[in-house]
Formats: structure tokens, C-alpha cells, sequence
């Protein structure tokens, strides 16, 4: 990849080993740098040459406090509040870090850093930086003009809210910023990703989705760092983590927001640090992830009650993509539902299927709690009742009247004609479209704890 040589990187630290290591790893990556030992070094810096990064200490003085580096900063957001600045502060002083954030920092580091995680940290912040200056152009969004740019398979749909995301995916792809998807259970968190993968340099790579409310915090560790033989009582055979599958490529840490304390402070560490240990070994790893997290849950509100550490926060959203609820995007229905007719015809034996105007036009004045998930749902429940290759919109009304009218007395099939395992997935499958695909009310209904939930739909190949 080749660096930009300007401008330059600008590196503020009192010590001078610290500079001139910094210094000299900067201009071995190709970047051209510059060298203050203070605040006013560094703002006199600033007005003599063309700065595009700001590395900066938060201390300066015998003192700890961080006041002198938060001045800097403050100072440097006034006058020049597009100039990225990344942070460099030791592990035990990490809330200075947070309140930086909270400033405008666009990153922070810890010492003793890594020299992979200063250059990503460096990389990804001019990256950012390049991607907010072409988002300042008025020029409408064009769908067609993205897909002639990206790929964007299996994202359907031209309202504008889509469009504005569809285009920050695109920006976004080729930095190795983390993202935080937000958005309500069913709208595509996952699907969004996955193009975020498809899109950037690590598309060759393993794509690696973890479902964190599946995991008890038991055994986080085990599963996401992975665990030597004897490191546990059932430990009988050495185990990969989902870190290290996912090594090169970008992992998704879905439902991140139900991830218990104890284990955000290890994934903070890990994080921050770019390194982890095997369970049972102390043998240290390099990590080299592009990391996207998503979650339905009010992370800041989260934060404020305590619940979710704020400097992970910080950590997990240098891009935050909060995705429509299908109410808000109803011009897409006639669309999605098209897709997704297509889709299902396909897979149940690949005959030619339509729908007619009208059944679409009562499809975008429904209520649809379960978004997208919930419309593919009914449009395949619809599809396989029917029978028809042409649905209207008594298919639809007669199916759903079905799904809530009253069942028969003997409700179980006939003997012989399903086994166990097929009735298991068919009361999964119902009941997920029972709660619009409210994992926590399914895993309730069905006597299962969320793990367990889990590896069913495992089992039985289950897009929940």
C-alpha cells in the first residue's frame, strides 16, 4: 500500500527516545514527520507547516494529570477540527484516553505500543480523515453509481436513509476503522458487514461471526482466545478462538451489547492491545483483525448506567451505521419483497413466482416489528401454504389468518410422518417467526437458555 508523504505526521511527546522511536518507524512506513517536545512546540509546529496527523502525548510535566495533553487537544479541535489526532497514553491512564475521545480524539495508544498497532492506528485515522472530506460533497447518491463501485449483493433497496449507509460502507471498506452496526433486531446488521468484508483489502480473508449472547462468561475465554489441552477439567484437545479463525480477515462481534463486565474488560484489553493469550499458555499473540461489532441495544445510555465500559465503547466505534427499521424505509417493500419472493421460489425447487401489485401494496401498509427478517419470513410462510406462482394479496391475508387463528385441538403431526429433530426445527423456526426473531422470547417460549438457543440454530442451519 502506498503511504501518502504529505503532509506530515506530527509527533508530541517530552521524551525524546519517544520521539525519535516514533519518528523513525513513521519514516521507515514512508511518511515524512515532524518532532515537538511540547504544546507550544507543537502549535508553532503547526502554523509553519502542513500537518495531516497529530500523534500526541498527555503528559508533559512531572505532573500526571493529562490537563497539559487535553489543552493541546482542546486546542487543536478549535483551530483545526478536521486534523485527525490520535493519543498516546499508558494503560493505567486509559480514562484520560476516554475524555479525549469525548474531545475529538480520533484514537489512542498505550505504552509500551506495538509498532503494527501505531501504524493501523496512523493508517486508519488519515484513511477516516480522507473519507469525511469527500463526504463533504453535495452530489446526490446514486445507487447505480455504488454498484458500479462496490459490492453491495444482497442489499436491496433505494430509500435515501439506505443510500446514506450504502455509501459510508463504501468509504469505509478500505480503512481498517472498527465499526458499530446499530439497529433493531432484523434490519440487516449482519448482511451490512458482511459487505463492510467483501469490500476491503481483507475480502480474501476469513469473515468470522461471533454471536457474543451466546457465550457464557465462563467460557469467553476459551472461545474467543482458544485453550490448550488440560488448561481446564473438559480441556481433552487443543481448541482455535474465534481470534485466531478470524487471523487476517474481520470478525463481527454481534449482540455486543449483552456481553457480561468481566468479559469487556478482557476484550478491551485485547483490543487495545492487539495481542491475547491462549487459555492455558503464556505464549503471546499477535492479533491482526479488522474488528465490527453490532448490537439493537442504547450503548450510551448502556454506558451511562454502568452496564458497558465506556473506554470500550470508544474503542469499537471509530464509525458508528445505525440502519433504518423497515417502517422508516416502506418505498423499499415492493423491492425486498420481490428479492426475496425470487429468492425463496429458488430454493423450494426454483419455479417461477410473482407477486402482484396489490399484495405489494398491502405488504408496505403492514406493521413490521421483526423488519426485514420478518417480511422474508412471511413472504416464504406465504409461498410454501399457497402453493401459487402468482401471490396476491388474499394469499397473504389467508396465511396470516392461519398464523393467528385458532389451532386444532391434536396439533402434532400424524405418527411416522416427522421425526424429532424435524419437529424441534419446525417449533424453532415457528417460533422465531412468533417473536419476530426476538432471540431472548424464543429461547423463553421454548424452555431453552440463549446458549442453548444457539446451538440449535447451529444445528439445523437456522438464519435466526
Amino acid at each position: 500500500m502506498t503511504q501518502m508523504k504529505n503532509p506530515a505526521i506530527l509527533v508530541v511527546d517530552d521524551d525524546e527516545a519517544v520521539t525519535a522511536s516514533l519518528g523513525l518507524l513513521l519514516r521507515k512506513a514512508g511518511y515524512e514527520t515532524l518532532l515537538a517536545c511540547g504544546p507550544d512546540e507543537a502549535l508553532a509546529a503547526i502554523d509553519a507547516a502542513a500537518i495531516g496527523l497529530v500523534l500526541q502525548d498527555m503528559n508533559y510535566s512531572r505532573a500526571t494529570s493529562g490537563e497539559e495533553g487535553l489543552g493541546l487537544l482542546a486546542r487543536l479541535k478549535q483551530d483545526h477540527p478536521d486534523l485527525p489526532v490520535i493519543l498516546m497514553t499508558a494503560w493505567g491512564s486509559i480514562e484520560l484516553a476516554v475524555e479525549g475521545m469525548r474531545t475529538g480524539a480520533a484514537d489512542f495508544i498505550t505504552k509500551p505500543w506495538n509498532n503494527e498497532q501505531v501504524l493501523q492506528s496512523v493508517r486508519t485515522a488519515l484513511g477516516l480523515a480522507a473519507t469525511r472530506r469527500e463526504a463533504g460533497d453535495d452530489t446526490p447518491i446514486v445507487r447505480a453509481d455504488l454498484d458500479q463501485r462496490f459490492d453491495f449483493a444482497g442489499l436491496i433497496g433505494g430509500n435515501r436513509r439506505i443510500l446514506e449507509v450504502l455509501d459510508l460502507v463504501g468509504r469505509v471498506s478500505g480503512t481498517d476503522a472498527s465499526v458499530l452496526i446499530t439497529g433493531e433486531s432484523g434490519t440487516g446488521k449482519e448482511v451490512v458487514a458482511e459487505a463492510i468484508h467483501r469490500n476491503s483489502p481483507r475480502k480474501d480473508r476469513p469473515f468470522v461471526k461471533v454471536n457474543l449472547a451466546g457465550i457464557p462468561g465462563t467460557l469467553f475465554e476459551s472461545e474467543m482466545f482458544g485453550h490448550v489441552r488440560g488448561a481446564f477439567t473438559d480441556a481433552h484437545r487443543d481448541r482455535q478462538g474465534r481470534f485466531a479463525t478470524a487471523d487476517g480477515g474481520t470478525i463481527l462481534l454481534d449482540e455486543i451489547g449483552d456481553l457480561d463486565l468481566r468479559s469487556q474488560v478482557k476484550l478491551l484489553r485485547v483490543l487495545q492491545d492487539r495481542t491475547y493469550e491462549v487459555l492455558g499458555s503464556s505464549e503471546t499473540r499477535k492479533l491482526n483483525v479488522r474488528v465490527i461489532a453490532a448490537t439493537n441495544r442504547d450503548l450510551p445510555k448502556m454506558v451511562e448506567d454502568g452496564s458497558f465500559r465506556e473506554d470500550l465503547f470508544y474503542r469499537i466505534n471509530l464509525i458508528t451505521m445505525h440502519l433504518p427499521s423497515l417502517s422508516e424505509r416502506r418505498d423499499d417493500i415492493p423491492q425486498l419483497a420481490r428479492h426475496f419472493v425470487e429468492q425463496v421460489a429458488a430454493t423450494y425447487g426454483g419455479k417461477q413466482v410473482s407477486i402482484e401489485g396489490k399484495a405489494l401494496n398491502w405488504l408496505q401498509a403492514q406493521e413490521w416489528p421483526g423488519n426485514v427478517r420478518q417480511l422474508r419470513q412471511v413472504i416464504e410462510r406465504t409461498l410454501l401454504v399457497s402453493g401459487a406462482t402468482r401471490l396476491t394479496r388474499e394469499n397473504f391475508e389467508r396465511t396470516q389468518a392461519m398464523e393467528h387463528g385458532e389451532e386444532p385441538k391434536d396439533a402434532l403431526p400424524a405418527v411416522g410422518s416427522m421425526t424429532m429433530s424435524e419437529m424441534e426445527r419446525s417449533m424453532i423456526v415457528k417460533s422465531l417467526e412468533h417473536h419476530q426473531g426476538n432471540l431472548s422470547r424464543v429461547a423463553e417460549s421454548l424452555g431453552l437458555s440463549r446458549a442453548a438457543l444457539y446451538r440449535r440454530l447451529e444445528k439445523y442451519g437456522i438464519d435466526p
